[in-house]
């Protein structure tokens, strides 16, 4: 006999407003232990939209194309090539606010455009799970530019990569990292994972958070953009190049002191990117 349903809390994060489908968000004791999680998936995205074949190869192709001169453009201009492969999805990076340099920038994760966006920002050495290292377009450039990947399910192995990260920020670098450990469509969001938090702790430096949102050309929110549940990343790559244009709004708030404790730290950022 199957489970009876659990009752699902349904009141959204600060600063967000559900999704009319989206599934709701069970309390944390009954979650799969201290991995991350979401409830996000296909009810939070919205109705297929058309197929668009010719845009869809177009824009293939012109990422392609950047992708062989990516080895001329990567090490002399690293934002550049960020900002270029959007530009052949279809996505149009708007920046609000400027990054300071060095310190942990940490944001809101809906997307594998969110990955590609922080590099507009700067040159960014981010934090991932280890899978992503295999993904095809990201994980290349990811080891290129010195991401530190993780394996989420060893978490003996946690204390090792938080002072493999604070040694990268006393080093002056700017790393970057998503706490909520998994994608949200948005219209919900996660609650921050403390280990990052740590890492700008021992090394004395600040946290930047930056607020990401996805909307229509008309300005509407959409969950379009989001990379969500089981699919695949060609599903979810697919789905942004269908669309006539995403516009991904990247907000630079204020930076964060590196005091209190981790739980503290991390409540603030958390805080913040809510709004």
């Amino acid at each position: 006999m199957s489970a009876p349903p659990r009752e699902l809390a349904t009141a959204p994060a600060p600063g967000h407003t559900l999704h009319p489908t989206h599934p709701g968000v069970p309390p944390f004791a009954e979650r799969a232990g201290w991995a991350p999680w979401s409830p996000c998936g296909p009810d939070c995205l919205p109705a297929a939209g058309p197929t668009a074949h010719l845009r869809v190869a177009r824009r293939l192709a012109v990422l392609l194309g950047v992708l062989v001169a990516a080895p001329l453009l990567l090490v002399p201009a690293r934002p550049t090539l960020y900002r270029l492969l959007l530009r052949a999805a279809g996505v149009r990076v708007r920046v609000e606010g400027t990054l300071g340099r060095g310190g942990l920038v940490v944001a809101n994760h809906l997307s594998w455009v969110d990955v590609l966006a922080l590099g507009v920002l700067a040159p960014v050495r981010m934090v991932a799970k280890a899978e992503v290292a295999h993904w095809p377009l990201i994980g290349p450039l990811a080891a290129r530019t010195g991401a530190l990947f993780v394996e989420r399910a060893r978490l003996r192995g946690l204390p090792g990569v938080v002072a493999a990260t604070a040694a990268v920020l006393r080093a002056g670098d700017t790393v970057g990292v998503f706490p909520e450990g998994t994608t949200w469509c948005g219209s919900a969001s996660g609650p921050f994972r403390r280990a990052p938090f740590q890492a700008a702790l021992d090394a004395g430096v600040p946290v930047r958070p930056v607020r990401i949102t996805m909307t229509l050309p008309d300005g509407r929110p959409t969950t379009a953009g989001s990379f969500l549940g089981d699919e695949t990343l060609a599903t979810a790559l697919l789905r942004v190049l269908r669309l006539p244009r995403l516009h991904c709004t990247l907000t630079v708030l204020a930076p964060l002191a590196p005091t209190g404790d981790r739980r503290d730290l991390a409540a603030r950022a958390e805080r913040a990117i809510a709004g």
